[in-house]
């Protein structure tokens, strides 16, 4: 089941997530902007996701090493929710890593990007 992706899993109804996905982006207006602004944090979740698997952990061991709960570790791995920097520290010390955190300039396809280590 990990090796699947929106692309190939299919519901039993018969369609494929990606399927459900693109015909909410281009026929349901309020589909399209929640899936814009709630981009970011399904991002961050795919990372968090990936790295917390990579180290063999669930979430209830990342939980413990965060000192929060499993359920906000549910809440940040669904990627719907705004997530704060300060939990973005925590998050990357419990898993290993160092935040980075950058502002971007000029045009989408060659940024110029400033960033710094959190």
């Amino acid at each position: 089941m990990a090796d699947r992706t929106a692309d190939d899993w299919v519901s039993p109804i018969g369609g494929t997530i990606a399927d459900d996905i693109e015909r909410g982006l281009a026929d349901d207006p309020s589909f399209r902007d929640a899936w814009q602004r709630t981009a970011p944090f399904s991002a961050i979740a795919r990372m968090a996701v990936a790295r917390r698997t990579a180290l063999g952990l669930s979430q209830r061991d990342l939980a413990r090493r965060m000192g929060t709960s499993h359920s906000a570790i549910a809440r940040l791995e669904g990627g719907a929710h705004p997530v704060t920097v300060t939990t973005l520290q925590r998050l990357a010390h419990a898993l290993d890593m160092r935040l980075v955190i950058g502002f971007e300039t000029g045009p989408a396809d060659d940024p110029v990007r400033d960033i710094a280590a959190v």
